[in-house]
């Protein structure tokens, strides 16, 4: 059918970027609009005529020459063509030259292309360098109704866009009759592209080479159009210069896979005044792609019910537009039919098979193999566990199939990527069901992570929106529920913190932080202490090594606080001898250095608990504190860092304390570098490196070695010495009780070993305090507390009768008024003391009154209740200690009379002053050691053990210096004894003679 189609010339001054243009005559409407390829087109309103379209490629021209002067009877042929122009020669300097394409497309017969030609030739815009020259057909189509068949002419090719949305790029492509696609020029105008022509195979290497004829110009690679193509692990960019004035880049995959399957595009621009040409070569990136496979068969684990048992083998894939060649193999079972079903996202291909149960061998399985077009092949095979008769399975369970005594079933995961596992025991029970299923969000994350750095794309926009998607998720408790999801965020962290990235957003900083901080809530716990990884490293190590890599290598500005991490720098730290102050978490760092740069302190909560202990007698006492340098090279030996830790819990007396770094290397806990400052300022460290640091408190205090030998040794030989004190005071009493005084003193002896003897005996009895009961360990202690007050307030007693005798020298006290006045001061003052003690520490309750780990009054300085003992000894031993002087000074001072009631008295106030004189040391002393120990903590050193040694001695062995004091250091009492022992003898020896003369008379 003839038709007649006529377009007229015409000047149009527009700017197209603005409003399109519309030119309409009788039934055609010409536009001229800014498109992605600024076409200027034709189209017809009127739905009876065919189409005429006029393409071109025009830049961002505002004014332009819009023309075609057709006047064509055409037939069914149709035929696309192309016009090329280029500027005049005053325009063809490097800097401004300017090729580019306008197509026509034209329903034409093909012999009125010189008719055309000649129309179009003579028209120029010498104002635009404009010209029109060398009409070339492009396309030819042959009408297969109800569709089109076409193809290309030499030297051209189809489209991008036809070549992906139609998977034609070589061949006659057959398209709707309504389709517009025609064939472009396999040349570009001033940018050409190799290396596109065939299909490459999949993991191989290729070069794509881009060729421009302006040197001075540098293109860049997209994929797929809003991908920049840069230089990453798997691509490589490299210029090579050629002969003349072209200029050659060549983009080198070394890995190509289905990412980078798509358009290729090669792209430079180029500006003259407010004219901005693009120039661009593109092409597609045809990868004959290889899948991934998972393998299953169904059911899982055939039973042998009969001679035969048929069962469904499946491999499953990704959907792909490779036509695979699938086959299967197997030696040990028949394999019926095979059969695939497209799905929505998959590619499912089964096969039907059947196994002999009379010839069962150990290892039954099936492979099936996929070749794409190129030859290249992968396979997947699964081991067929068949239930024969007799053995043993779990029956059936909800989703779970009957499963074979001693292996795991598996099941896919519900809308979540990943399988979940239930094993059935040897003994036919099944156990708790394992999952590795992870949310569709982290898996995703988890895989664009992957695909940082590779090429496609900038490395820094990549890592941006990695980070940002991981903020996102952590946020969110019921995504990051299981321990697989939070394996892959922990792992998205550490592939991040091996790229060579740089985290300069302030708000992409922001949320690694925040993410980082989310990663480490409470209601996560369980599932950091989880241990599932192959590696066997724990998340823990993981997360800290990538933290610290991401947090060295971001650009921050100012301390970012969340809920469980916090950042904070010291930037251009370079003053010698000044300080840099960083304060984390309550945690203060102070470092001093010869370098310069910026010192990051990150602090962590919660990380302390996960970190893997490698001290087995010790556990975290301190969050977690990292201090890095801007960069590696930093770490130097000069640095000299002190790190002020906020406690979990005050450090109790003797118990050991280690400040430590994490070695990345040993991954543990190392103590080398480090040194704590001591007791008095127990959360301080001092170290000479940079690191991951923290305390650690052990688990039980210090021990003196052979102290427990000592003590019972010592206790045992006081127990008897008392005894034998108390046994020589009661022999002798009649004769060295021979004045008030001497009653005084001796009356004083009784008591005090009495006292002393029942405390020992106590003290024995909670040797152990580990084996006693609390209660019987509550009453040791008050009798402890009670009778050890006792004795040193009957050396207060005894004092103050000293005292008495030295300045009243001839007032007479009665032993009924001594007596009621040291049975006042020796019981009633100890037990009102211990009496109140008892209720007001919370009725004498464990931990406040008494320890149970030591079965003695509590220490916390002035505030536990050994405070009441301590108190009370000290000021006693005070007393007596001024009394002594006074007594001393008095007798220097008034010499006694030589009367002989005189010179009695003398001798009974020197015997009761050097009972004194002797005792109060040996209690004095001891107790004085006592109050060190109290106040020495054996992680001082070998002082502290040098004064507990001191302390044992003296104390344990008690009984024994107030024997050897009060009897046979007493003359009165020694005289009396052997007095004692000659009168006995006497008596012996006379009833002897007695016997024998009665036996005479008889």
């Amino acid at each position: 059918m003839l038709f007649v189609v006529f377009c007229f010339s015409l000047l149009l001054f527009a700017d197209i970027n603005e409003n399109p243009i519309w030119v309409q005559w009788q039934g055609f409407t010409c536009s001229l609009q800014k498109v992605a390829r600024k076409k200027l087109t034709f189209k017809r309103t009127q739905t009876d005529l065919k189409t005429l379209t006029c393409c071109c490629d025009t830049g961002q021209i505002k004014r332009m020459w819009v023309f075609i002067i057709l006047y064509i009877a055409g037939l069914n042929n149709c035929v696309t063509c192309e016009m090329s122009s280029e500027g005049t020669e005053s325009n063809k300097s490097s800097a401004a030259k300017s090729y580019q394409m306008y197509y026509i497309k034209l329903n034409v017969d093909k012999h009125v292309m010189e008719n055309v030609t000649e129309i179009l030739k003579p028209f120029k815009n010498h104002s635009m360098n404009f010209q029109v020259d060398n009409l070339r057909m492009t396309t030819v189509c042959e009408r297969v109704s109800p569709n089109r068949v076409c193809k290309c002419e030499p030297e051209y090719r189809w489209s991008d866009d036809v070549c992906q949305s139609n998977q034609c790029c070589n061949d006659n492509c057959t398209f709707s009759e309504k389709s517009n696609h025609t064939c472009i020029s396999n040349k570009t105008g001033a940018v050409t592209m190799t290396g596109l022509e065939d299909p490459v195979k999949y993991n191989s290497k290729h070069n794509i080479t881009c060729s421009t004829l302006n040197p001075d110009v540098i293109p860049m690679w997209w994929h797929n159009q809003f991908n920049k193509i840069t230089n990453g692990s798997e691509s490589r960019i490299t210029v090579n210069v050629g002969s003349g004035t072209i200029k050659s880049w060549s983009l080198s995959l070394f890995k190509i896979t289905e990412l980078w399957a798509g358009k290729i595009e090669c792209r430079y621009q180029n500006k003259i005044n407010s004219i901005v040409t693009n120039y661009f070569a593109s092409g597609v990136l045809d990868v004959a792609v290889l899948p991934i496979i998972d393998i299953t068969t169904h059911p899982q684990f055939p039973r042998c019910q009969n001679e035969d048992v048929q069962f469904e083998a499946k491999c499953t894939i990704q959907r792909s537009a490779e036509n695979y060649t699938v086959t299967w193999a197997s030696q040990s079972v028949t394999i019926l039919q095979n059969t695939h079903v497209r799905l929505a996202n998959s590619l499912v291909y089964q096969s039907k098979a059947v196994i002999d149960c009379n010839s069962l061998t150990q290892n039954l399985e099936m492979t099936c193999m996929f070749e794409n077009r190129l030859g290249q092949n992968r396979s997947a095979t699964v081991t067929i566990n068949v239930i024969g008769v007799g053995d043993k399975y779990c029956p059936a369970e909800d989703d779970w199939e009957d499963t074979k005594a001693g292996f795991r079933a598996t099941l896919k995961c519900d809308n979540e990527e990943g399988n979940k596992w239930r094993k059935c025991s040897n003994s036919t029970v099944w156990e708790q069901v394992e999952s590795e299923c992870v949310h569709m969000d982290v898996y995703n994350m988890h895989k664009r992570a992957t695909q940082v750095g590779i090429g496609i794309g900038t490395l820094e926009e990549n890592a941006e929106g990695v980070i940002s998607s991981l903020s996102n998720i952590t946020n969110q408790t019921e995504t990051m529920r299981t321990f697989a999801n939070m394996n892959f965020s922990v792992d998205v962290l550490s592939i991040l913190s091996k790229k060579e990235v740089q985290v300069n957003q302030e708000m992409t900083v922001e949320k690694l932080v925040f993410s980082s901080s989310n990663l480490m809530e409470t209601s996560y716990e369980t599932l950091w202490k989880e241990q599932k990884r192959e590696d066997n490293m724990t998340l823990a190590e993981i997360y800290l090594e990538s933290i610290e890599k991401l947090i060295s290598k971001a650009n921050i500005t100012d301390i970012i606080q969340k809920d469980n991490v916090e950042v904070v720098v010291c930037k251009n730290y370079n003053v010698p001898g000044k300080k840099c102050t960083n304060e984390v978490l309550n945690a203060t760092v102070n470092l001093e250095s010869t370098e310069v740069g910026n010192v990051t302190t990150t602090g962590f909560k919660q990380l302390d608990k996960y970190l893997p202990n490698n001290y087995d007698a010790f556990d975290p006492s301190s969050i977690v504190v990292s201090t890095t340098f801007s960069t590696e090279s930093k770490a130097s030996s000069s640095v000299s860092i002190e790190i002020v830790f906020p406690m979990f819990c005050k450090r109790p007396p003797n118990v050991e304390v280690k400040c430590v770094s994490w070695d990345n290397v040993t991954k543990s806990w190392s103590d080398q570098g480090c040194q704590w400052k001591g007791a008095s300022h127990e959360g301080s460290c001092i170290c000479n490196h940079l690191s991951t640091f923290a305390i650690l408190m052990a688990k039980k205090p210090l021990k003196v070695p052979f102290l427990h030998d000592i003590t019972l040794a010592g206790v045992s030989v006081s127990i008897i010495s008392l005894v034998l004190s108390l046994l020589t005071e009661l022999s002798v009493w009649a004769l060295v009780v021979k004045s008030n005084t001497l009653y005084l003193r001796h009356t004083a002896h009784i008591n005090i070993s009495l006292c002393l003897l029942i405390a020992h005996c106590c003290f024995l009895a909670s040797l152990k305090p580990e084996e006693l009961p609390p209660t019987l360990c509550s009453i040791t202690v008050v009798l402890k507390h009670f009778f050890y007050l006792s004795v040193f307030f009957w050396m207060l007693c005894l004092s103050t009768t000293l005292i008495h005798q030295a300045v009243f020298l001839f007032h007479e006290v009665s032993r009924g008024t001594y007596l009621k006045f040291s049975m006042v001061l020796g019981y009633v003052c100890p037990f009102l003391i211990v009496f109140i003690t008892f209720l007001s520490n919370n009725i004498g309750k464990e931990g406040s009154y008494f320890s149970k780990d030591t079965c003695w009054l509590v220490y916390r300085g002035f505030h536990g209740s050994m405070i009441t003992f301590l108190i009370p000894v000290g000021v006693i031993v005070f007393i007596n200690m001024m009394f002594m002087l006074v007594v001393i000074l008095k007798l220097i001072d008034h010499p006694m009379n030589t009367g002989a009631s005189n010179e009695k008295k003398s001798h009974a106030v020197k015997a009761v002053m050097r009972s004194l004189v002797l005792l109060t040391p040996i209690f004095g002393i001891t107790w004085m050691l006592g109050f060190g120990v109290t106040n020495l903590d054996l992680t001082s050193g070998p002082i502290a053990y040098a004064v507990n040694y001191a302390f044992v001695i003296t104390n344990a062995f008690q009984g024994l210096f107030i024997f050897l004091t009060t009897c046979p250091g007493d003359k009165m009492v020694r005289e009396a004894l052997l007095k004692r022992l000659k009168l006995r003898k006497t008596e012996s020896t006379s009833v002897c003679s007695t016997n024998l003369n009665s036996t005479e008379k008889n």
